[in-house]
């Protein structure tokens, strides 16, 4: 496989070279046409020159190879003293410092860089395979402005898996020659470029500096702006970490109208687009992908790569709202609470100790439901967790007992995977929140909580909710998202899915009115405001059902396996996917069975009496941590704001309330049937007299989004 590979890679490149030798004829005819023989002639031949050495250097042999570095370096040493000697030429003092991208893993501390030579004053360029990029200036940078290191290994993140993979792995990369775009037409382009670049003076003030990139295979520039890396070894700057930095002072906060719990539309916040999202070295990921096609919402969407231990991860955003700018907003701030909330980002103060040594300063993890002890025996990628194993933790902030309070990091951090702690638990995004400012993100981390502790209580436990008709749901938006939805051929059904705690909860069912692919989708939505819940779990669903029935039919097989043995739902795609077949709607019948549906003031009325309407964020804050609080719960709070959030005035944490049930995706990691309330809550509501029994339970994977 890999000589097939070689031989591909090498056909490869003597096609670029006879396009390039072919182009340069074109350039050459052209040439002598407007009488400009000599030019065309010797670029003709310097052409020849180059496909000759450069075919020269590809053995007949494919089982030799060059190694990446060598031919890299070498790449780069002409680039280098190109450059160098027409700085001479033209007197100047700043000389170019380039460096090679895509030859060695920037992540890898103990790497071999390539032996520049140093100057008192020096201008970065990267050399890639294809292209060139200039700058940061690493010259007396502003605090909190990046440096040449932040954008290689912004770069590295935006590569594709497979090369990302070769690069990370720790073996060897080889490459067959150097690069084929270096012609002299290329590096007159660099030149002019960088003598341009490397002069201009931008303020001194400058955070995010412009990163310039030349295509050698068209000689179009583009530029874009750069954010420093939290964790560049360069530059970085850890932020506090320890017990005093996680206690929290919560302020007055004046809201816009007092169903209004954003400080700030998502439209009204100053974020760099162009450097969260761009091909170059975005934070987010290359690019936004907007659905022209969707005849519900208007979404926005894209991705990026996290790495998890030994494996990369495609982690999605999107945003989904009636404006494609609104969207775009709110899909990167859903970017940015994952990208803050998976990993740690700046943090540098771990505590290593076991929980039977840190006592009464820990959260025991049990409190937040482990897995079924067969999970822990069959399963090599989880470990039991052992009160006297040491393991990583995080400074967060009890709200019910004022104190700071160390929390296991893997249940702080979900994507965070610490060699040496024993996976006993993975955790997802629930509960992690981003604001305006950090009282707006607590309201919304415990939301969310809520709404899925409440959802998950309905499913497995064969609830009967409430009906709330349709037409008494009076916010206009809601109405609009209603009516396209029957357009595309769904019906719309809500729930009040409240079980023992008072705030709204609603559950949103769409069922495909013809039985086809795509027949259910179900999304909750949690709010101080019903008709706010109402709108959320509309929101949701609207979201999804256009492209239900096509992710559906993709997964048939897979699917109609699924749902003959439960076992092989793995993946958080697959809950919602699962019923998109016709066969999974007898398992919600409990949920769809036919019943009379109440009026949204009749159902809401107590709640709209006591529930606080004032025009102070704070208030609505104290409100629910008093409601888990009084309930029984703790509630605790790990900051989690990564520096780019933090310079666009954003607060990211997670909201962390053991004891309430977590959304947990595959099957076998169900935490929720195995806790003490799934058990207790329906007599905490007074919808029964007994505990739920084993046989009460609804075995059947929920079908949260």
């Amino acid at each position: 496989m890999q000589h097939e590979h070689r031989l591909q890679y090498e056909q490869h490149e003597h096609q670029q070279q006879h396009h390039e030798l072919y182009q340069h004829r074109k350039l050459c005819v052209a040439g002598r046409r407007a009488g400009r023989r000599g030019t065309a002639r010797s670029a003709h031949v310097r052409m020849q020159e180059r496909l000759s050495v450069a075919t020269a250097t590809v053995p007949r042999n494919v089982q030799k190879t060059v190694d990446a570095i060598s031919s890299r370096e070498q790449d780069r040493a002409r680039v280098e003293r190109f450059l160098d000697e027409r700085v001479t030429l033209a007197g100047g003092e700043i000389r170019p410092q380039v460096a090679v991208l895509g030859a060695f893993d920037v992540f890898d501390g103990d790497r071999n860089r390539a032996d520049t030579r140093s100057y008192p004053v020096s201008y970065p360029v990267h050399l890639t395979q294809s292209a060139v990029l200039f700058g940061p200036s690493a010259s007396e940078p502003a605090a909190g402005s990046p440096c040449p290191e932040c954008l290689a290994r912004r770069w590295q993140r935006l590569q594709s898996t497979e090369e990302r993979e070769a690069l990370e792995s720790g073996r060897a990369v080889h490459a067959v020659a150097g690069s084929p775009y270096l012609t002299s037409d290329a590096l007159e382009m660099m030149w002019h470029l960088y003598a341009r670049l490397a002069t201009a003076r931008p303020p001194v003030s400058e955070r995010l500096p412009f990163v310039h990139e030349l295509r050698l295979d068209s000689l179009g520039v583009r530029r874009f702006r750069l954010m420093a890396d939290p964790d560049c070894p360069s530059c970085g700057r850890s932020r506090p970490g320890d017990r005093e930095a996680a206690r929290l002072d919560f302020v007055d906060r004046a809201k816009r109208a007092p169903d209004s719990y954003h400080l700030r539309a998502a439209t009204d916040v100053p974020l760099p687009l162009d450097a969260l999202i761009n091909p170059i070295c975005g934070v987010l990921g290359r690019s936004a992908h907007y659905d022209v096609t969707s005849p519900t919402t208007a979404p926005v969407n894209g991705q990026m790569k996290l790495r998890i231990a030994e494996r990369l991860f495609d982690v999605h955003w999107s945003g989904h709202a009636d404006s494609y700018d609104e969207s775009l907003a709110c899909g990167v701030f859903e970017g940015l609470e994952r990208y803050a909330g998976g990993q740690r980002r700046g943090l540098d103060h771990v505590v290593v100790d076991s929980y039977d040594r840190l006592g009464s300063d820990a959260l025991d993890p049990r409190e937040c439901g482990l897995y079924d002890d067969e999970v822990y025996r069959s399963d090599p990628d989880f470990t039991a967790f052992a009160p006297d194993r040491p393991i990583s933790w995080v400074w967060g902030y009890s709200l019910r007992d004022e104190r700071p309070v160390l929390v296991p990091e893997r249940i702080s951090y979900y994507m965070e995977r610490r060699v040496g702690d024993g996976d006993f638990v993975h955790e997802c995004s629930n509960g992690c929140a981003g604001g305006g400012c950090v009282e707006e993100a607590v309201l919304f981390g415990m939301l969310e909580l809520i709404e899925r502790d409440a959802f998950l209580l309905a499913w497995y436990g064969k609830a009967r909710l409430p009906e709330i008709l349709p037409e008494s749901v009076g916010d206009p938006a809601a109405r609009i998202m209603m009516d396209r939805m029957r357009m595309h051929g769904y019906d719309v059904r809500l729930f009040d899915n409240r079980v023992d705690l008072p705030v709204p909860v609603v559950t949103a069912v769409a069922r495909r009115r013809d039985g086809g692919l795509g027949t259910l989708c179900f999304a909750a939505g949690a709010g101080l405001d019903p008709a706010g819940a109402v709108r959320a779990a509309l929101c949701e669903i609207a979201s999804y059902i256009p492209s239900l029935p096509e992710r559906v039919n993709r997964l048939r097989d897979e699917l109609a396996g699924m749902a003959v043995d439960f076992a092989k739902v793995s993946h958080l795609t697959h809950h919602a996917a699962l019923f998109g077949l016709p066969e999974m709607e007898r398992h919600a019948r409990f949920f769809l069975a036919e019943r009379t549906g109440q009026a949204m003031t009749d159902l809401y009325r107590e709640w709209e009496r006591f529930r606080p309407q004032t025009l102070n964020l704070l208030d609505d804050l104290r409100f629910c941590r008093d409601l888990l609080i009084g309930a029984g719960f703790d509630v605790i709070v790990v900051e989690q704001t990564c520096p780019e959030q933090a310079a666009a005035g954003l607060r990211n944490v997670c909201v962390i309330v053991p004891g309430l049930l977590p959304i947990d995706f595959g099957w076998h990691k169900q935490r929720a049937l195995h806790m003490p309330r799934m058990r207790t809550a329906f007599r905490r509501a007074g919808w029964r007299s007994t505990d739920l029994e084993e046989g009460d339970l609804h075995r059947v994977p929920h079908p949260f989004p």
